[in-house]
């Protein structure tokens, strides 16, 4: 229990055909590199579960969804090699969504930041409560949402995705996030929120496998080089990192 506190946990629970995945970090659930590794492998073990019909991605806690990188982590980012290695984490996370034979069902309980955004948006169908509120808050330290824009992009557009990349200081409200497409639907209360996903996974685990499959992929088409693309984008925010403006900017932010 006592590393759990510490370092974070992500945990796989499967019942009558629903794999659920929790993730939890003490810090807002923000997810550093060891997080993002088992998030990634427990994403995958789920797809391949034949025991599993459909997948729940959510967070412990009650108001923040996901803080994104770890700023211990980012700090502590010296070389370029660390750097890529660290963004890699999120795009394998993204990328793990992304082939997942399995429909995957989003709860975001409360706020989400930059990586966090990234995460909602590529599950395959996403419910929000109204603390839900959305940032890509990458700018503001020094670097920008490279890994998680195509899936944001994919989601919401360029525009809407453009609007949170260049404000990255304000946040934006579940229902904008509902209205730009990220969110399915926006409830008052995680209690309503869990009753309805509890009545999506229910219709989802009597459909046919091989057409939730199909579905799947037609969602993610036009996607097959992000495998490509995202460590690029790594390798971008990889190098920024290391910018004395981005060392700066995320002391400031970690002092407050």
């Amino acid at each position: 229990m006592q590393d759990k506190i510490q370092l974070g946990s992500v945990e796989l629970t499967i019942n009558e055909g629903v794999g659920t995945i929790t993730f939890f970090h003490p810090s807002h659930n923000s997810l550093p590199g060891n997080l993002l590794a088992k998030l990634t492998q427990t994403i995958s073990e789920a797809g391949a579960n034949e025991a599993i019909k459909v997948i729940v991605l959510r967070s412990e806690g009650e108001r923040t969804f996901c803080a994104g990188a770890s700023f211990d982590e980012l700090a502590s980012i010296e070389d370029f090699p660390a750097g890529k290695a660290f963004f890699l984490g999120f795009a394998n996370v993204i990328n793990a969504c992304r082939k997942c034979p399995k429909l995957i069902i989003g709860r975001v309980q409360g706020k989400a930041v930059g990586g966090g955004v990234g995460v909602a948006s590529a599950v395959d169908y996403c419910f929000a409560t109204k603390f839900a509120s959305v940032k890509l808050s990458e700018l503001a330290v020094g670097i920008g949402p490279f890994v998680v824009g195509p899936a944001v992009e994919r989601k919401v557009g360029m525009s809407a995705m453009s609007q949170l990349a260049i404000d990255a200081t304000t946040w934006q409200s579940a229902d904008w996030a509902k209205a730009k497409g990220l969110y399915a639907e926006v409830f008052e209360s995680a209690e309503a929120m869990d009753e309805a996903i509890k009545i999506l996974t229910n219709k989802l685990i009597k459909s046919n496998p091989e057409a939730m499959d199909g579905l799947k992929k037609i969602f993610w088409e036009g996607t097959e080089d992000w495998d490509e693309l995202l460590s690029k984008r790594a390798e971008m925010s990889g190098q920024l990192i290391l910018s004395d403006f981005a060392k700066n900017a995320i002391g400031k932010f970690k002092g407050k």
